[in-house]
């Protein structure tokens, strides 16, 4: 008879042994509870055994020695014995509580934490009623750092435990904080004895989220807040997606943090944590607007509804259903979105319904669903630290992603592999093994370069094609045939350099891809999307974890928005528009007509608004005027209209134009779901109530449903998730039930148990067989015509504060932390032209100019320029093109010939 298995004795009390780390760990899942006591641990955090307060004893059999180890970080093993609350145990806590306490200021009644701090509880639990021993002065008398435009830093109730530097070394990967000093007067820094404001902290919140006391805190003192409820709702910035609790007393917020079994694992950046109080801004919209002589008029929603819908039947009847088109928006629920589009569809009868993932995305759902069958990314976050090697290709997660990028920099600085393919040297350029600084427009000769050092260092994975691909040989012989040094001197980069990071790709284990904006918004991002997804195929990088093609979507509901059919060729779930057996499995399900004929895609919208044929527009939660390229033509577009209605929360440059304004809500007053960049569907749960005058989203599509003649509800979300499982094969399975208890979410395609896939292209492709394409490489239209007139390259991109063009982030506190744009010069550039950082200078081109503060610094190559487009007063789209993708009409954003002027 086998021998029973050891188990662990919790207090005598046996439990099966498993393979948790740590005594603590094991503790507190076997009990459910924490009843060990500590101050220095943080489940987020690697056990650091500083503070002792977790100390246990234990015996390693029955009859052996007892002895006090720290459980945070004694490892586990069968047949231990641990011994949680011994008297000798119970006054070693005693005595070591006494100590910190003794160095400690005394006013808990007056302390902001009061209540809510960890080491009040602590001091409780282990019985602390009197100290014992003399105070101290180390800590009490040092002063309270205000400089901050969120956090507070008061180290006179500093306890040493390291939590904060501990949170960001491993959570955000900053090493702002340090511990100085020894003994009694070691103590917390930032950056050298920095002001806590001036300091190189990316005001994650990391740090004031694991303080045990207020030694850091942040200003909606979230820790102390006294709330009537907390709400569960998911980040509506980038498309990480982010799980937030949002703490609301009397319908207002007071502060966010981030739970520990979100997609997040307790962390977020300073936008998702921090840059919530544009919700009820003075700025926001809460009236219903007409025009009327020239101005914009307060007025009823009947009055506003009813204009919408007579102009709709005028132009119907005059000029059909497609002269009128609807721009929906990827900051809103699925569920609003597919209501939108089922309003222009379904009762305007027109397919003339595109959403803003035209201009950052729809490269990357073409290019991978030529090449794969499905445009969504492969894998999840999850897998990057199984990931041997991480290539980030036209992005900057660390300023676009946060919480994705504070990832790959701690997978980087485990030891794994990093390639950055950036014009521009971004942070995790910075600490890349291999960072191709290419010149903007090359995408396509630099990935052929990989793919023909791969295939001559013999590293393709020849039975992965066969089994799995289709016209990989043909595709191999033609790189056979690349002229590699013809394509190192378009790109401007060393070729053997080259060779060396495709030599560590194609050598890697698991090797894991991610790319951006740099990658889609050029005339050849379909073509390079195909080429990414060629390296992964001809290297066996997908189908498993660790691997695959991530694109990082820009907003939050890019990746939801296009699954609800929000463009004009894909209905919902991607079924083609052209196809009768679509049409005829739409009308099926709806119980409403389905138009037949092609759609316009956004440029085509304006280009019809200009020529006439397009006569009415409805934008829901979109500026195309300040965000759309070239805004001289769309300006032109707007002023063409007959109708423009607007959906919007603040005034935008687009809603200074309509004729109609309708004040919409934010993501904390609705509820819904985004989809994130992994295909994760996961609840928005409205934390407050709208704003008096204002409606949700989607209780306004639903209204103008009603005055276009179709009778139903009002909108609840639930409901239209249910209508969108019958529509939408991947979200068959999904439920508000089921995602309310999924804490993760859940990933599509969901099968109808409400089972999720965390891996696509397991096994075989959604199409089948991967597909190969060959793509030579082209110079952008943008350069060809204008390179001599206009001799340098613009490229465009965000910074870590700010959100597209800041319409939400500019009314918090992040414009105290970045106040405006600026040029980025390099310094060979900025001496040719005269201007040193911080001079005025105007960048050109041959439909524009915009005039900014310079920065001269060698993150760009000589010949580049490179800016954001947050503050709407520059208006960075004066001066880029409507050059596009060729597949998609993706704007060329990254490519701009401009000229560099000083401005008088």
């Amino acid at each position: 008879m086998a021998d029973k298995p050891q188990g662990v004795f919790i207090d005598n009390v046996e439990f099966p042994f498993d393979d948790s780390s740590s005594i603590l760990a094991f503790t507190d899942k076997a009990l459910g509870d924490k009843i060990i006591p500590t101050l220095c641990n943080d489940d987020n955090l690697q056990p650091y055994g500083a503070c002792r307060v977790c100390s246990v004893e234990v015996q390693q059999s029955e009859d052996g020695p007892k002895r006090t180890v720290a459980s945070c970080h004694t490892p586990i093993s069968p047949g231990m014995r641990i011994f949680t609350n011994s008297d000798s145990v119970k006054k070693l806590r005693k005595n070591i509580v006494e100590l910190v306490l003794s160095d400690h200021p005394p006013e808990c009644l007056t302390c902001e934490v009061n209540g809510n701090c960890q080491l009040q509880d602590v001091a409780a639990s282990v019985g602390v009623r009197k100290i014992r021993y003399a105070k101290g002065d180390n800590h009490i008398d040092r002063e309270k750092d205000l400089s901050h435009a969120y956090m507070r830093m008061d180290l006179s109730k500093c306890i040493n435990c390291s939590r904060c530097v501990r949170a960001c070394d491993e959570v955000q990967g900053q090493f702002t904080l340090t511990m100085t000093g020894r003994g009694f007067e070691s103590r917390i820094t930032t950056d050298n004895d920095m002001l806590f404001g001036d300091s190189s902290c990316v005001s994650c919140g990391a740090c004031a989220q694991t303080c045990p006391t207020s030694a850091i805190s942040d200003v909606f003192q979230s820790k102390s807040v006294e709330a009537d409820k907390t709400v569960r709702t998911t980040c509506s910035y980038c498309g990480v997606g982010c799980n937030l609790e949002v703490a609301v007393k009397n319908d207002e917020v007071l502060s966010i943090r981030a739970p520990q079994d979100g997609v997040n694992a307790g962390h977020t950046c300073l936008k998702g944590r921090y840059a919530f109080k544009f919700y009820n801004h003075e700025d926001r919209l809460t009236s219903p607007l007409i025009r009327k002589n020239g101005e914009l008029t307060p007025c009823s929603w009947d009055e506003a509804l009813d204009f919408i819908k007579d102009k709709f039947e005028s132009i119907k009847k005059d000029h059909g259903p497609d002269a009128i088109a609807g721009i929906s928006s990827a900051r809103c629920t699925n569920e609003e979105n597919y209501m939108f589009q089922k309003m222009i569809r379904q009762l305007v009868g027109t397919n003339n319904i595109d959403c803003c993932a035209r201009v950052c995305h729809s490269p990357t759902a073409w290019g991978m669903q030529q090449s794969f069958g499905t445009g969504a990314g492969t894998n999840s976050t999850a897998d990057i630290p199984l990931a041997d090697l991480m290539m980030v290709i036209g992005a900057n997660p660390t300023s676009a992603h946060p919480v994705t990028g504070a990832k790959i920099k701690q997978q980087a600085m485990s030891g794994a592999t990093l390639i950055v393919i950036d014009p521009v040297r971004t942070e995790l350029a910075r600490m890349a093994d291999h960072h191709l600084q290419l010149k903007p427009g090359t995408n396509v000769a630099v990935l052929n370069m990989f793919q023909y050092f791969i295939v001559e260092a013999g590293l393709v994975d020849h039975e992965f094609i066969k089994e799995r691909c289709e016209g990989g040989e043909d595709f191999i012989e033609q790189i056979k045939e690349l002229d590699v040094d013809a394509m190192a001197e378009i790109s401007g980069l060393d070729r053997e350099d080259v060779k060396a990071a495709a030599l560590a790709y194609g050598s890697a284990k698991n090797a894991m891809e991610f790319h951006g904006l740099g990658v889609t918004e050029h005339s050849q991002g379909t073509k390079t999307v195909m080429l990414i997804s060629n390296l992964a195929m001809m290297t066996g990088n997908l189908g498993r974890p660790g691997v695959g093609v991530n694109p990082l979507r820009g907003q939050n509901n890019v990746q939801g928005a296009a699954d609800m059919g929000c463009q004009p060729h894909h209905g919902p779930g991607y079924l083609w528009m052209d196809q009768k057996e679509v049409q005829d499995f739409y009308e099926d399900k709806l119980g409403l007509p389905t138009p037949t004929t092609p759609g316009r895609k956004i440029p085509e919208m304006f280009d019809g608004a200009v020529d006439g044929t397009l006569k009415a527009l409805w934008i829901f939660a979109e500026d195309v005027v300040q965000t759309d390229p070239n805004t001289h033509h769309v300006v032109k577009a707007m002023q063409g209209l007959d109708l423009l209605v607007v959906q919007e929360i603040f005034m935008s440059e687009t809603a200074k134009m309509a004729d109609v304004v309708l004040p919409g809500t934010t993501f904390l007053e609705k509820s819904g779901t985004f989809t994130n960049t992994e295909r994760r569907i996961q609840q928005v749960n409205a934390a407050v109530n709208p704003l008096p005058g204002t409606k949700t989203d989607g209780q306004i599509i639903v209204e103008m449903m009603r005055k276009l003649g179709l009778d139903q509800p009002d909108f609840d979300a639930k409901t239209v998730l249910n209508e969108i499982s019958k529509v939408v094969s991947f979200f068959e399975g999904v439920t508000w039930e089921g995602l309310r208890a999924s804490p993760m979410g859940l990933q599509w395609p969901v099968n109808k148990k409400g089972e999720d896939t965390q891996i696509l292209h397991i096994g075989e492709f959604k199409r089948g067989k991967g597909k190969f394409h060959y793509h030579d490489w082209k110079e952008s239209e943008e350069l060809t015509k204008h390179k001599n007139e206009y001799p340098f390259i613009l490229t465009t991109s965000r910074e870590l504060q700010h959100y597209n063009c800041a319409t939400m982030t500019r009314r918090t506190s992040n414009v105290k932390i970045l106040t405006k744009d600026v040029i980025m010069l390099n310094p060979k550039d900025a001496k040719a032209k005269d201007l040193t950082s911080g001079d005025r200078a105007t960048l050109k081109s041959d439909r524009g100019e915009v005039t900014l503060d310079v920065e001269v610094t060698d993150r760009v190559k000589k010949g580049v320029v490179r800016t954001t487009f947050h503050f709407p007063e520059v208006l960075i789209n004066e001066v880029t093109s409507g050059v596009t993708d060729e597949e998609t009409k993706c704007p060329e954003y990254k490519i701009v010939a401009v000229d560099v002027l000083k401005a008088s």
